[in-house]
């Protein structure tokens, strides 16, 4: 009998329920419904934490593998916080290893991003068994070259420009499209790459304000009315990225502005005299139903957790190296964000397409 433990933890996204799916169907076509159990914890580690969980059945994972979001919802635990008390007092560590052995688990399955990774090894380094699958829009997991939930990002995050194109094209205005990414820019460098974005700011490659207006000027010299700047959440200047983290962090709490790209937008328009605008898709990135791609991911991934919790093979991440299946340890992953290059090919490339990255 193998009994598992399922959670989802950290912003939710496309595919975590076909990546649950395939932990499960894998497990119960190769085992036997009877020799396997599974119990699902809700709102994350909350639900391992506070014994919020249920045993699930196999009903419960049929029709969720073309389903958004998770059946198991999700929550926001900060690492740093793991170690300190709740405001009752609770040992949150020991109360999750509490339940985990109340329930007699084999391994507990855990999907996240990166902050989840670090609990999830902090869990490993307490003794328990754990197996990760790569969860997150932003693709900057280390040790692996996909995460599921980018692919369906992007294509949300694509359309987002491609529908600017039709209205900044007929007024002849300046967009600014912002798109998800604090400090990584993988989600806004592919999908301003697929939009026909003419601009794209990504945190890894720090902008100058002036270039960006040389360039809005060059594509009005060679006759081009519009210029589509894709930008990410957490684009920063030249200025900022200067500063010491301390005093851009009071800087930011002075700022008057929504977020990065409405201070860009007002910069170019007192520097300019255009007109601006900006789109915000925000959570919408996060939503509806995983693309084709990530269907097949997060299936994969699931299929591959499941062959090592069979062979009893624990403290892995389950991801995509060189476009095959592999496994990593996570102590190797916890703590590691895989950053974009300023020197990657792909921005080498983006640049021969006459794309400024304002540097």
């Amino acid at each position: 009998m193998k009994r598992i433990g399922l959670l989802t933890s950290g912003g939710d996204c496309q595919a975590l329920n076909a990546a649950m799916r395939g932990v499960v169907k894998a497990l119960w076509y190769t085992l036997g419904p009877e020799e396997v159990e599974i119990y699902g914890f809700f709102q994350g580690y909350k639900g391992l934490i506070y014994s919020n969980y249920r045993k699930l059945e196999f009903s419960d994972f049929s029709g969720i593998l073309t389903r958004g979001g998770t059946i198991l919802g999700s929550s926001r635990m900060p690492f740093k916080l793991m170690r300190e008390p709740d405001e009752n007092g609770l040992d949150k560590v020991a109360a999750m290893k509490q339940n985990y052995y109340k329930l007699n688990l084999d391994c507990l399955v855990i999907l996240g991003g990166n902050g989840t990774h670090k609990t999830a090894n902090l869990l490993r380094e307490e003794g328990l068994n754990i197996v990760t699958l790569p969860k997150t829009i932003d693709n900057d997991l280390w040790g692996t070259d996909m995460t599921f939930g980018f692919q369906s990002a992007v294509n949300i995050a694509t359309n987002a420009i491609d529908c600017i194109h039709t209205t900044a094209a007929s007024h002849g205005r300046v967009f600014i499209v912002e798109v998800m990414g604090h400090k990584v820019g993988w989600l806004t460098l592919n999908a301003g790459i697929a939009g026909g974005a003419d601009i794209i700011l990504i945190p890894e490659i720090p902008y100058d304000i002036d270039k960006i207006v040389t360039a809005i000027n060059k594509r009005h010299e060679r006759g081009s009315a519009f210029t589509i700047l894709a930008v990410a959440e957490g684009a920063i200047s030249k200025e900022d990225a200067a500063l010491s983290k301390k005093d851009l962090l009071k800087k930011q709490e002075k700022s008057t502005y929504p977020s990065v790209s409405y201070e860009i937008a007002d910069k170019i328009q007192k520097m300019t005299g255009l007109e601006i605008r900006v789109t915000v898709p925000g959570h919408t990135q996060r939503g509806g139903s995983p693309c084709p791609y990530d269907r097949v991911l997060a299936s994969r991934l699931g299929t591959a957790a499941a062959e090592l919790i069979m062979k009893g093979e624990y403290g892995y991440m389950v991801g995509i190296v060189n476009r095959e299946v592999g496994k990593i340890p996570l102590e190797d992953v916890a703590g590691k964000l895989k950053m974009v290059s300023p020197d990657a090919t792909i921005i080498k490339e983006a640049k021969l397409l006459g794309i400024s990255f304002a540097d």
